[in-house]
């Protein structure tokens, strides 16, 4: 049929009363198996088992091609290889509205329909109708109807790889591999009677890349999550508490726009040390340490009465006499996680003896897993490597630098950070001077929200920035979904497309 001849294309569920029309399509699309066509009690058996799993496209109220599904534990297909063995012998009684994967029975387009791209619309409404009845993917045995023409040369598997380097076309497994679909293993006996295959099926698999484990847990995971990023002011404050009553104006602020994230800068408590500018800048930082607790303690507080998770950005922390810089995860749930600046610059150790950590790990939130990296930590690339490998979504970085050249090191790193490791990025920082703390004199800040660049991102790949050197406050969404359509569908696919048959990365 010509394009132009089409008035209609109806997607539209298998009525029983199209048996007669589907039966005859059926025929005519399989003419190599005759006999190949569903009984009518069969059909009847699905639509009333499944009905939104069969479906026809009719055009010009003709049925053009059809596809047949049921839903069956995912161990099920494990244990079988068989085509009989997974639909019950044929009956369907495998079928499970508890299953977790969309098995596809069947799906075939009447001859003179072919090459309008129909299959590739049934295809699109199975994994619709996959993500909306939150299924861990779909599978089906995949016919290799060239197979024997070279069953003499080469095994199945060996066939397989030919297909996908393109030595052999295999029109039905190429469509499937070009639908998203992946090879998983080698059926053998699968179809009785399917010659042309020489009776062997590929097990082909297609992730719904939404789906969610069932919890009986009384939450839901969320999918867009809102950042507030504090560009935080460098001012002088008598005490702590006139400190912490900054830290709760900024908390205040960014809770009640239902940020889902504070995120404070790295040194932020820095101007308490000017009550101690008349001791060694080493003597000073360690007295500043000695507030690290208090604040902490406060920071959780404010998280759960604000109802916000707080990423508290850095302070000095003294363990077993050794100094380090450190940050806390302060989660609206009360608990409390501690992470550590792995990488010092060269002035932290010289000017104040600071020792770099140790441990690097990502967080389990209520808006999914998180990465959090203080200031120079975040231009070594091997480090949010190792978080992304551990699916890290949004990666924090709070800063403190005092020169545009050292901002743009930190800004430039965590854009990249952002391209190659398909995530989020936000950075946070402080501006102003402190005229009576040593070696915090001045400061140079542009907090911003990175993403990656592909279609479903701004193309500079920036979410939102703040204004340089001004204290005041960044709210952005981030919408968690389109980093998994990104790591499935990208132009190109940084985390996928790596040559780990030439480089590894690995924890010591």
């Amino acid at each position: 049929m010509n394009i132009e001849e089409i008035e209609n294309i109806e997607l539209s569920y298998l009525s029983i009363k199209d048996y007669q029309e589907l039966k005859a399509t059926m025929i005519s699309a399989y003419t190599s198996m005759p006999d190949a066509y569903w009984r009518e009690h069969q059909i009847e058996s699905l639509i009333e088992k499944f009905s939104e799993g069969q479906v026809v496209i009719k055009i010009n109220g003709q049925i053009a091609g059809c596809a047949l599904s049921i839903i069956v534990d995912y161990e099920l297909f494990l244990r079988h290889n068989t085509y009989s063995d997974i639909t019950a012998n044929y009956t369907f009684k495998s079928h499970s509205d508890k299953g977790d994967i969309l098995y596809g029975i069947d799906v075939f387009i009447k001859p003179e329909f072919r090459g309008l791209r129909l299959g590739r619309r049934l295809y699109d409404y199975r994994k619709e109708l996959c993500e909306k009845l939150n299924l861990r993917g779909i599978a089906f045995g995949g016919r290799i109807p060239n197979y024997h023409k070279f069953s003499d040369k080469c095994s199945p598997k060996e066939y397989i790889e030919k297909v996908k380097s393109k030595e052999i076309n295999d029109p039905v497994l190429n469509f499937q591999m070009s639908n998203d679909f992946h090879p998983s293993r080698v059926m053998k006996g699968y179809l009785e009677g399917d010659s042309a295959s020489n009776e062997f099926a590929v097990l082909l698999e297609w992730d719904n890349i939404y789906y969610e484990k069932p919890s009986k847990k009384a939450f839901t995971k969320k999918k867009v999550v809102r950042l507030g990023l504090i560009q935080w002011q460098m001012r002088s404050y008598a005490n702590l508490e006139e400190l912490l009553q900054q830290v709760e104006y900024f908390v205040d602020a960014v809770s009640g726009y239902r940020s889902d994230f504070a995120l404070f800068p790295e040194f932020f408590n820095a101007p308490l040390m000017a009550e101690n500018n008349h001791l060694s800048e080493s003597e000073a930082i360690r007295e500043l340490a000695k507030h690290t607790a208090d604040i902490v303690q406060r920071f959780s507080d404010l998280s759960i009465s604000y109802n916000i998770n707080i990423i508290s950005g850095s302070m000095p922390e003294i363990v077993d006499d050794t100094l380090y810089n450190v940050g806390y995860l302060c989660k609206r749930d009360g608990t409390i996680e501690r992470y550590e600046k792995l990488h010092v610059t060269p002035d932290e150790s010289k000017v104040w003896g600071m020792q770099g950590g140790k441990s690097i790990k990502t967080f389990d939130t209520d808006c999914g897993k998180i990465g959090i990296l203080i200031c120079y930590d975040s231009e070594f690339p091997e480090l949010s490597r190792i978080l992304a490998d551990d699916g890290m979504d949004i990666l924090f970085v709070p800063f403190l630098t005092d020169t545009q050249n050292g901002y743009s090191r930190v800004r430039n790193c965590a854009q990249a950070r952002a391209i190659e490791n398909e995530c989020y990025v936000a950075i946070a920082g402080s501006v102003g001077n402190l005229p009576n703390v040593h070696n915090m004199d001045i400061q140079f800040a542009q907090s911003m929200v990175f993403t990656p660049c592909d279609f479903a991102f701004p193309t500079n790949g920036i979410k939102a920035e703040a204004t340089p050197n001004t204290e005041m406050i960044l709210i952005a969404d981030v919408d968690i979904d389109l980093l998994r359509e990104l790591n499935q569908f990208g132009s190109v696919r940084n985390l996928k497309d790596r040559r780990l048959d030439i480089f590894s990365l690995k924890r010591t």
